[in-house]
């Protein structure tokens, strides 16, 4: 059962659909066309809203892409709650495990690193949004689906982006 909040994909779908390739030389052109028309209109937009945030939305887009590249099927993006505040970044299926994705980006290194800014905070909001969003899914089948919580860093130096993955990085407490 889906309310309108969330973009469902059956669980059996993503489970027995088969995987597009993303090797195969059409699944790689596809993709390409995808995040160069996004980043073409994105441009043409123009500056809008502040800095920071322009940021955080073409980091965003850069992990999107990174992930599908990688076969995630990212089901979500900026997906919320009315009954919590904050949201999750992208929400993805990595096989038969469900995964929250917390996306920083930068445009330059610090000395502390972009994924280390997910602190306690953080952790606890993205986990009462990750069991608001479990609750969309029938109860036999919400206890069997496997959760991951991964961190994805972005840095925005120039030229294409530099992703770094970090899968696992916090559980449940």
């Amino acid at each position: 059962m889906c309310d309108t909040s969330v973009a469902c994909i059956p669980r059996a779908a993503v489970y027995d659909a088969p995987r597009m390739a993303m090797s195969s030389k059409l699944g790689e052109l596809l993709l390409n066309a995808q995040e160069w028309g996004l980043g073409r209109l994105s441009r043409l937009s123009g500056q809008q809203g502040p800095r920071h945030l322009r940021t955080g939305m073409e980091g965003e887009q850069a992990a999107l892409f990174w992930l599908r590249r990688s076969s995630i099927v990212v089901v979500a993006r900026r997906w919320t709650s009315a009954r919590l505040r904050g949201d999750v970044d992208l929400i993805g299926w990595d096989g038969a495990t469900l995964c929250f994705f917390e996306v920083k980006a930068r445009t330059a290194r610090d000395m502390t690193p972009a994924e280390s800014q997910v602190d306690d905070e953080k952790r606890r909001i993205l986990r009462s949004l990750a069991r608001a969003y479990l609750h969309n899914f029938p109860a036999a089948q919400r206890a069997a689906i496997p959760v991951r919580f991964d961190v994805v860093a972005v840095y925005l130096l120039g030229g294409s982006p530099e992703v770094h993955h970090f899968p696992g990085a916090f559980g449940w407490r």
